[in-house]
């Protein structure tokens, strides 16, 4: 029962962290330099047509009554209607979801396995030259910008080798699989269409790449420094005299307990990943939610990122959440 509401109590919490956000986008958003009022009615409009388009999205009241009618209506579950789009908010991003989602799916599971598999060896063969490799490897992935090690890569297998394509979800002359999760990789497996399946899996790799590297050489190197800590523990000696096998001790005994750092890094780097996919969607024209939130800064949308970041922020929120959760199946010890 003391786990139900401690999740309970988090979730309660959840609520002030919202608004806090809220709080911070709204006024932030609304003094930045710029008119939506103009953007919508072009350049060549006149200053009544602008006032009028001003007065229909209410940004002729003050700032303070404009975010009341805001929270308003966002507790009756409406983010608004974008003011590019002319669509409700929520639409949007829930059809924009689905990309980001799986683009933030294939970045984790590749960082992740490769993260932790290349911090495991590390420890192992410490200062071994699979080491000195894991810690160059992890060394790059740390400093490299991401716009430009996407525009290197696109530069290296789409221009020049012609190995993958460079942009979008799936070719234009394919048929989009049938809709299931939205998901077109899962989707294509659940249909049974391979071809489609294939070509997304291609579309995928390189942003996937881009996007996850930097997290592969933070789960790397943290997962060796973890794994060195653990090897000396008391337990992995008495494992060892007790004839286990090497492999099972290491990957059993050891990992299990080095897990937890290199849990709280997934989670956060789950929460992290959603919300900054921003430029990798941009330079691989992904039609994700970080590219629907580039148009929407462009456009002064003030609905569209003020919805988008509540939604990283709940997804955030609930990730930390899962990862304490967690933590009691990793080490029974821990209670709340």
């Amino acid at each position: 029962m003391r786990i139900y509401a401690y999740i309970l109590k988090r979730i309660i919490h959840l609520i002030p962290v919202l608004i806090g956000v809220t709080v911070v986008v709204f006024f932030i958003s609304h003094i930045i330099p710029g008119d939506p009022a103009r953007m919508v009615a072009g350049s060549k409009a006149s200053q009544e047509v602008v006032e009028k388009i001003r007065q229909e999205l209410g940004l002729d009241r003050p700032i303070h009554i404009q975010y009341i009618n805001y929270m308003k209506n966002l507790f009756k579950g409406d983010l608004g209607i974008s003011i590019r789009s002319h669509r409700p908010v929520l639409k949007d991003l829930m059809s924009h979801f689905p990309a980001t989602l799986e683009l933030t799916i294939v970045s984790l599971l590749f960082s992740w396995v490769i993260g932790i598999y290349l911090g495991v060896i590390s420890a192992i063969k410490r200062n071994n030259l699979i080491d000195h490799f894991s810690r160059i490897f992890s060394l790059i992935g740390v400093s490299m910008p991401v716009f430009w090690l996407g525009l290197i890569l696109l530069l290296i297998f789409y221009r020049n080798l012609a190995w993958l394509p460079g942009t979008g979800r799936i070719d234009p002359n394919l048929s989009l699989p049938s809709r299931i999760t939205g998901l077109y990789i899962l989707d294509s497996i659940l249909t049974g269409n391979w071809i489609t399946f294939l070509n997304t899996v291609k579309h995928i790799i390189l942003p996937a790449f881009c996007l996850g590297y930097v997290y592969l050489a933070i789960t790397s190197r943290i997962t060796r420094s973890s794994m060195l800590e653990v090897m000396e523990k008391e337990y992995i000696e008495t494992a060892r005299a007790s004839g286990l096998p090497e492999k099972v001790v290491v990957w059993k005994h050891a990992l299990r307990n080095a897990l937890i750092p290199i849990v709280t890094i997934m989670g956060l780097s789950f929460g992290e990943l959603m919300g900054g996919a921003i430029l990798t969607e941009t330079i691989f024209s992904w039609p994700g939610m970080g590219k629907y939130l580039v148009d929407s800064i462009n456009f002064l949308d003030f609905p569209a990122i003020m919805g988008f970041a509540l939604i990283i922020a709940l997804i955030y929120v609930l990730v930390n959440l899962a990862v304490d959760v967690i933590y009691l199946f990793l080490n029974p010890q821990i209670k709340y």
